[in-house]
């Protein structure tokens, strides 16, 4: 069960996004159960197999966005590097980059 205790110690900084959430636990806790539920990160693991650039920067900005407000270190971190790299279209292996954000996803799912 996720709270903000294991998320503290999965490396979320929970402090910053509990006050994002208007200080309301129940609030942040919601946030990150439906960001767990959300599949961005799957098709933009399709949208860089299949090279579509232009697409997998939309999906990447969104998910460095959403896991940015939440505080979700560990996985904004993996996301960011990409979005940045994806605004230049830069066609490179984002293998490692994807297989680092699969298991910060899954390590947080693991909760």
């Amino acid at each position: 069960m996720i709270t903000v205790e294991t998320l503290s110690n999965y490396g979320a900084n929970t402090k910053e996004g509990i006050e994002r959430c208007m200080n309301n636990e129940e609030f942040y806790i919601m946030l990150v159960n439906k960001a767990l539920s959300d599949d961005k990160l799957t098709k933009l693991k399709q949208q860089l197999i299949e090279k579509d650039l232009d697409a997998a920067f939309e999906t990447a900005h969104a998910l460095k966005g959403m896991y940015s407000n939440l505080s979700l270190d560990p996985l904004t971190k993996p996301i960011s590097e990409m979005t940045e790299l994806l605004r230049s279209r830069c066609d490179v292996d984002y293998g490692e980059y994807m297989a680092e954000a699969e298991k910060q996803f899954a390590a947080l799912t693991a909760l």
